[in-house]
């Protein structure tokens, strides 16, 4: 039997990388399994992914690649993630007869916009016209003001700015539209759900789009009672929580300063983390590394004792299944999305509820953490739960529902 042709738009999607790019990738690899692909991404990818095809040609045996770029005098305008809002906009708009010519040319009838997964994002006109798969996408989170209280003046504008966006989503035409187009619609979290229309929201699933890559060596654990080392990951941003963690960390060294923690990253919000860290005298038990790279990634994964996620809202997704990957005791607040696969008998999930009562817990968590039973136990039961979030189970989910949405459309 022929396979369906899809169309993919992955403007992220890059062998060997993190994060959404990654995510494309792994995405990408795990549905060509199933489907014959017309993969559309950015042209800046398109050495690194030919690379990879030359040494791994069996992973392109039903993909076809389709570059596109904006002009030179666009692009100058952006600077990594800066401006990338408005330049992955224009990327769509730009590209949109790309995408018609491809699909008429080809007879693909089903349109997927896997990446970037942000709902308040534009989306391929054309594309829409077909049978659509809209995501896993999000975006739609807000923060509480009583955290963002504490952010700098700017981030305090960037979550009331988002706060207002949200709450407008029943009148934002671009929105409602997607909503009314998608036919099926992946969903982040359930705050995604919660902001679809009920006359849509039957097109919606819970859907993460991160799993585990079990390729990776498994590496004994360090149970010893000298210095337990956690681990944080992830761009600097104020919604992902690290100040809560720092600030629990200062508590939690009142009663164990056998304890260190590696945040690792950079962004907008670095300056006050320093900040805080100097304030809270905590120099001694906290350090900021920055960016590294992959290798270096992996190799403080091997090190680290236990993994960090303090994401107020959907993030550092990658880093929470690689924590499963490399058996390593985990703890994260609940998002309402990802968390749905870290249970409280192999992992800390802990609720999201007033700013004071979010750090006691990440306090107490540290502290029952670095008790070396403790995470013997922890770790002995996350292992045995990652080849239920490993990528080949995840293609097959892929794979499951965009044929059960398909199979509803007749």
């Amino acid at each position: 039997m022929d396979k369906k042709k899809i169309f993919v738009s992955a403007y992220a999607c890059e062998p060997g990388k993190g994060s959404e790019i990654g995510v494309g990738w792994h995405w990408v690899l795990e549905m060509s399994k199933y489907y014959e692909l017309w993969v559309m991404t950015r042209a800046n990818n398109q050495e690194p992914i030919e690379a990879y095809i030359l040494t791994h040609p069996d992973d392109n045996r039903n993909i076809h690649w389709v570059y596109y770029d904006l002009p030179d005098w666009v692009k100058r305008f952006k600077k990594g993630m800066r401006g990338v809002r408005i330049y992955y906009t224009l990327w769509q708009y730009g590209s949109n007869q790309l995408v018609k010519g491809t699909m008429q040319q080809n007879n693909i009838q089903i349109y997927h916009l896997l990446t970037y997964g942000n709902a308040l994002w534009h989306v391929s006109k054309y594309g829409q016209k077909h049978f659509f798969v809209w995501g896993p996408t999000g975006g739609v989170d807000t923060i509480p003001s009583e955290y963002s209280r504490k952010y700098s003046f700017r981030n305090r504008m960037v979550e009331f700015a988002r706060r207002t966006v949200v709450a407008m989503l029943p009148i934002n035409i671009g929105f409602q539209n997607r909503c009314k187009n998608a036919d099926l619609i992946l969903c982040k979290a359930t705050s995604t759900i919660q902001a679809i229309s009920p006359r849509y929201r039957h097109k919606a699933c819970i859907f993460t789009d991160v799993a585990t890559d079990l390729t990776l060596e498994k590496y004994s654990q360090n149970f010893s009672s000298g210095i337990v080392e956690y681990l944080v990951i992830g761009k600097l941003d104020a919604w992902r929580g690290f100040d809560l963690l720092i600030e629990a960390f200062s508590e939690a060294v009142k009663h164990n300063d056998n304890i260190h923690l590696t945040i690792m990253g950079k962004g907008s919000d670095q300056k006050r983390l320093e900040t805080l860290i100097h304030t809270l005298n905590m120099k001694t038990y906290v350090s900021m590394i920055g960016e590294v790279s992959m290798s270096e990634y992996r190799q403080y994964m091997i090190n680290s004792d236990v993994i960090v996620n303090p994401c107020l809202k959907e993030g550092a997704v990658t880093v929470s299944f690689d924590a499963m990957s490399y058996g390593k005791p985990f703890i994260c607040l609940d998002t309402g999305g990802y968390t749905r696969y870290f249970m409280n008998d192999y992992a800390i999930v802990l609720p999201r509820t007033s700013r004071n009562e979010t750090v006691h817990n990440l306090t107490k968590a540290v502290l029952q953490t670095a008790d070396s039973q403790e995470r013997r136990r922890l770790s002995s039961a996350i292992v045995k739960e990652a080849d239920k979030v490993s990528w080949q189970t995840k293609g097959e989910q892929i794979r499951d529902v965009i044929d059960e949405a398909y199979a509803r459309r007749g």
